[in-house]
């Protein structure tokens, strides 16, 4: 296994032994907490009504999505998760607090919001003799609005409550009005020595003087307004971004087959490569495993790039998987070269 730092080549040989340590790591995880739910059909015949097929109804999965999947990614590699987000007063949400708590996941920073859904997201799929079924279709039902203040202080007073016992804080940022400004500048006041992480998903000004921040390629690209395709031009990117954004320990883009690159405050950059995958069947989930997997290494003290190295090898299990998947220790140490 090799990392390569610009176009030097490195020797890894060491991956395997972050592994138990990140079991006892504590960490709050803050975001959009999404209740994915899954209804699974076989598929008999073409509807007369409309040109889709007809679904015969066979199963009904319920996973915690969006900020809820790097929590259920912590506690499955043995670490502690605190979720914090916002639900509404529905049974979607004592569906999604039932589903937290039974993978382990600690779910008293949830705070309902009467005035909203809590979020879902539908997915058909359609069974049609493949080893995974298809999705056919998805519908949501969410709001964007940015929580009331009232809320937002009731997040704050836990994460307050909370923070002297945790290693860590992750933030899942999915456009769902949990992560204001106002609440990252609580944060920010009480965070000590505490590692902050995030997933921006193209937030990045918000998150400003973090430790480290990931993102993908496409925003990346977004966010600074031209096409990224070689090394080089990932490596200026990562640059660029560390250093606008003030970042602590440094900033890591996710490039699907291509790796990560990963730029420390210095200004070195690495390239790391992804495990050879040909039955990539999902990528839904990757990007959550990989700061679930970025942070809690981090967190035991990994330096940046194992981390980085570790997560990347992390979500190349997971693209083998439909749906949100969190792999286990036993299946971190089987995918890491020899």
């Amino acid at each position: 296994m090799t990392r390569k730092k610009d176009h030097e080549v490195v020797n890894v040989t060491d991956l395997k032994t972050w592994i138990p340590k990140l079991a006892g790591v504590r960490i709050i995880v803050v975001g959009d907490v999404i209740l994915d739910e899954y209804l699974t059909g076989r598929a008999t015949r073409m509807s007369r009504e409309a040109p889709i097929p007809v679904l015969e109804f066979e199963s009904r999965r319920l996973i915690g999505g969006g900020a809820a999947n790097p929590a259920a990614n912590i506690v499955t590699l043995g670490g502690k998760a605190l979720q914090v987000g916002v639900v509404g007063v529905d049974g979607e949400a004592d569906a999604l607090r039932q589903t937290l708590a039974a993978r382990g996941i600690d779910v008293r920073g949830l705070i309902a919001d009467g005035e909203r859904p809590t979020t879902v997201k539908t997915r058909l799929m359609a069974q049609m003799g493949l080893r995974f079924p298809q999705q056919v279709a998805r519908l949501d039902k969410l709001s964007r609005e940015p929580i009331p203040a009232e809320i937002e202080r009731q997040l704050c007073a836990f994460i307050e409550a909370e923070i002297e016992g945790v290693n860590a804080l992750l933030f899942s940022d999915y456009d769902g009005g949990v992560i204001t400004k106002s609440l990252l500048a609580v944060v920010h006041a009480l965070r000590g020595d505490h590692l902050l992480t995030a997933d921006a998903q193209g937030q990045f000004d918000k998150y400003a003087g973090f430790d480290v921040i990931k993102c993908n390629a496409d925003d990346a690209r977004a966010y600074l307004r031209r096409d990224l395709r070689t090394h080089e031009e990932f490596a200026l990117a990562a640059r660029e971004l560390c250093a606008a954004l003030r970042l602590g320990q440094g900033m890591v883009i996710t490039r699907g087959g291509d790796g990560a690159t990963v730029c420390t405050p210095d200004g070195a950059v690495y390239q790391c490569p992804t495990p050879t995958i040909t039955d990539v069947y999902d990528t839904v989930g990757a990007g959550d495993t990989s700061i679930a997997v970025l942070t809690q290494a981090l967190a035991a003290g990994a330096p940046l790039v194992e981390a980085a190295m570790l997560a990347n090898i992390a979500s190349g299990i997971v693209v083998r998987r439909v749906g949100n998947y969190a792999p286990t220790p036993d299946e971190l140490v089987a995918a890491i070269p020899s």
